[in-house]
């Protein structure tokens, strides 16, 4: 039987980079239109973790990723990525984070009117980077999510699934140190769900990439938990009977923009909390 990803592997290509945790909040709130959405959030997601954020609509998951962004400030708190305090930072500071930073959302947000081939490379066309480094790291990219053959489509041509992969070639395209994905899977028929959650997967065992996986499918999360990605096999594998599941890939619950719970698929799946218990079964 193939063996996993030795976890010393997995922490090695995060520890290259940086001590440091890869995203900190601090007692953050933020309330719209004076009602609460996070209230005293804390959390910290380190270099080479995968987080799955879970909740029912409206408990302030995705708010997470765009205070992540800096495209909203907290109304109290600090928020640190990458060691850098985005709470304080400028527009053009924040500019340059960003680009440390992949995003994939739920609805893809491709450009109709551009080719795969530029909407994935839209990123690199911005600043200005040699047309031929851009094709080279396009076909990279879509050789990773295995869409090669759809560098002339248009995302019209494609169908949902498809247009989601082209999502996750464009955001891994400059090789970003955080994964921010926003219900990824969201809408999607089962087949087509795990297919995207098994590119997740080799994003984290190939490269190490730090992650919030924002979902509210379950499944999806435990999958992360409980399976690797085969490098040799180029597929996703469940881990071997007794394997020690990852402690890696954690998992965060809201509740009325609260953290109820922060931590591994077996504290999860054994937690005497009646809501949490309720939520899982």
């Amino acid at each position: 039987m193939p063996t996993p990803v030795a976890p010393d592997e997995k922490i090695a290509g995060g520890a290259e980079q940086s001590s440091q945790a890869a995203i900190v909040f601090e007692n953050v709130s933020i309330a719209f239109e004076g009602k609460t959405v996070l209230e005293s959030i804390s959390f910290t997601l380190e270099r080479g973790e995968t987080k799955s954020i879970l909740g029912v609509a409206g408990s302030g998951k995705s708010t997470i990723l765009k205070l992540v962004l800096g495209l909203i400030k907290p109304d109290q708190g600090c928020i640190y990525v990458l060691g850098e305090e985005v709470t304080s930072m400028g527009e053009d500071d924040l500019a340059t984070l960003r680009r440390k930073i992949g995003m994939v959302f739920q609805e893809s947000a491709l450009f109709d009117s551009l080719t795969v081939r530029d909407n994935v490379a839209f990123r690199l066309m911005e600043e200005n980077v040699p047309e031929e480094e851009i094709d080279r790291r396009v076909k990279e990219a879509l050789r990773f999510v295995e869409l090669e053959n759809t560098l002339d489509k248009f995302p019209a041509e494609l169908s949902g699934g498809m247009r989601r992969r082209v999502a996750i070639a464009r955001a891994i395209i400059n090789q970003p140190e955080i994964l921010l994905y926003d219900s990824p899977t969201g809408g999607l028929d089962p087949v087509t769900s795990t297919t995207i959650i098994e590119l997740i997967l080799k994003q984290r065992d190939v490269y190490h990439t730090s992650a919030l996986l924002v979902t509210q499918r379950l499944q999806d999360a435990f999958t992360m938990a409980t399976h690797y990605f085969d490098k040799k096999a180029n597929q996703m594998r469940p881990l071997p009977a007794g394997a020690h599941v990852d402690d890696r890939t954690t998992f965060m619950l809201l509740r009325d923009g609260k953290v109820i719970f922060d931590g591994t698929a077996q504290e999860l799946a054994t937690s005497r909390d009646e809501y949490i218990r309720e939520y899982i079964s």
